[in-house]
């Protein structure tokens, strides 16, 4: 017998997998999110499913895939819906909780359905957008708007609010909640100010522009939530067995869940979701949240990955079970990144902070794959790290010795052996692993001048203040360090 997949045709067939399920399916779309991927559906999706389940926000979602990489079967086949498995621990209990995520009404190609994604800013109940386009996202470049689609994120943006603009007449009511989820400091602002350039350069008008000012409100935001996505074969076959449906959408996470967004009342009033969950955080500042997350979780991941796949473990969690890189990832968390994180903290709030981190990554529920992490790994270090490596300087002068052989792994790691017309990867035991970072191909170029060479390779890679924004080179004794952890590794990889 067939396993039947996931569609609303089951539900009606099976309404004990989702009771509310026509009432829900029949919500309004309320938000247009610019990102398919499993953190936006782990997250912000499940903010507002569960927000509908409990009658409070009632509203569903546009999602846009706003790449041209691969395609949006899935969601076709499935008509939006996916399943949603979370595992782990919280307040000392074990949480095993399943259910069928129903916040998605459409999924639209931004290569293929652009003027019907346009065609959304004339539904006056659609008031937030909500994207995550990775790091290298939120940045300014020469686009055309009256593309079909424009090419950046940033131009799909503006296009989209100038449509909104002129269906509504630039009324104040028609003003949208725009909450970028980037791991970018200060995103929201940043967002803002490549829109309102957009519209200056593509003269806009002054009216647009003060619409955009007095009535958008872009707010900064962080999330943090582990969803490492699609689980292995055999948990995929133990859960689809269990489940009597076939998911090809289906996600896993961790319980902890936050959504830290800066925003006020009228924030407060149009996100109304967040009244389901004190997952979501809405203040007027949440550089905290945003500081302990970024240093501690995400930098703690940036600093690590690179050590613990050239280790040949596969996952975060093999990577606690392997005491050796559980002390690494330890002394790294707790005794050099909490002390130099960049913004004024006290250290216990710090430490704490750190050791659920620590405890997060011990989650044996969750298999976070080590090379998804390894997602443009450089963009990563940047934002991430290097700051808090500089705070360290800034703060105690001397070199922090996990700080640099994280470092010298990231280098090692990002040593690619074949180019495949753009496509980058490296090798480690005789295998192929893929390179998806955008400064792969400066990588390539870098190893294959300096094959032999590593120490002036580093130094080239050091000083390059385009790559790092500081010369990394004028750090004391960093250099040194880096280049002999390197030889570590280099032949324990060779061992």
């Amino acid at each position: 017998m067939n396993t039947p997949q996931l569609t609303p045709a089951l539900l009606q067939q099976r309404p004990e997998l989702c009771p509310d399920a026509a009432r829900l399916l029949a919500l309004p779309e309320k938000i247009i999110q610019f990102g398919t991927g499993v953190l936006l559906r782990g997250l912000p999706d499940y903010f507002v499913h569960k927000a509908n389940q409990e009658g409070i926000f009632n509203g569903r979602i546009v999602v846009v895939k706003s790449t041209d990489r691969g395609g949006v079967d899935a969601f076709s086949d499935q008509e939006n819906l996916f399943t949603h498995c979370i595992r782990g621990v919280e307040d000392g209990q074990v949480v095993e909780q399943t259910f069928i995520n129903t916040a998605i009404s459409r999924t639209l190609s931004a290569r293929s359905d652009w003027a019907e994604i346009v065609q959304c800013a004339h539904n006056s109940e659609l008031q937030i957008v909500i994207s995550n386009t990775t790091e290298v996202g939120i940045q300014l470049v020469e686009d055309d708007l009256t593309a079909s689609p424009p090419t950046s994120f940033p131009g799909k943006l503006t296009a989209f609010l100038y449509e909104r603009f002129r269906a509504f007449g630039g009324s104040a009511e028609s003003g949208m909640v725009v909450i970028p989820t980037e791991l970018v400091v200060d995103n929201g602002p940043k967002l803002r100010d490549i829109v309102l350039e957009q519209a200056r350069r593509h003269t806009l008008g002054d009216e647009f522009i003060q619409w955009l000012t007095n009535h958008t409100h872009f707010c900064s935001s962080l999330v943090d939530r582990i969803v490492p996505g699609l689980p292995d074969e055999d948990t995929q076959r133990t859960l689809m067995e269990s489940l009597g449906y076939q998911d090809e959408l289906l996600i896993m996470s961790e319980v902890y869940r936050l959504w830290a967004i800066e925003g006020g009342d009228h924030v407060k009033s149009v996100l109304s979701f967040a009244q389901a969950d004190t997952g979501v955080v809405i203040n007027p500042d949440i550089n905290l949240h945003r500081e302990l997350k970024l240093r501690l979780l995400n930098g703690s991941h940036t600093f690590s990955v690179g050590l613990f796949f050239l280790s040949g473990l596969q996952t975060v969690c093999e990577s606690m079970e392997t005491p050796a890189m559980e002390q690494f990832i330890t002394d790294l968390t707790l005794n050099e990144l909490a002390p130099a994180i960049p913004y004024e903290v006290d250290l216990d709030r710090a430490r704490t902070f750190g050791n659920q981190v620590l405890d997060r990554f011990r989650n044996p529920y969750i298999k976070h794959q080590l090379i998804d992490i390894t997602v443009q790994y450089t963009a990563k270090m940047r934002m991430r790290n290097i700051p808090t490596l500089r705070s360290h300087y800034e703060k105690f002068g001397t070199v922090p010795a996990r700080m640099a052989q994280g470092f010298a792994a990231f280098v090692l790691f990002m040593k690619a052996t074949e180019n495949r017309d753009g496509a980058y990867f490296g090798e480690l035991n005789g295998i192929k692993y893929p390179i998806r970072c955008d400064a792969a191909g400066y990588f390539y170029e870098l190893w294959e001048k300096y094959p032999s060479d590593p120490a002036t390779l580093l130094a080239s890679l050091l000083a390059n203040e385009e790559l790092w924004g500081v010369n990394l080179s004028e750090l004391p004794d960093f250099q040194d360090t880096v280049l002999a952890n390197m030889e570590v590794i280099h032949s324990e990889m060779a061992g």
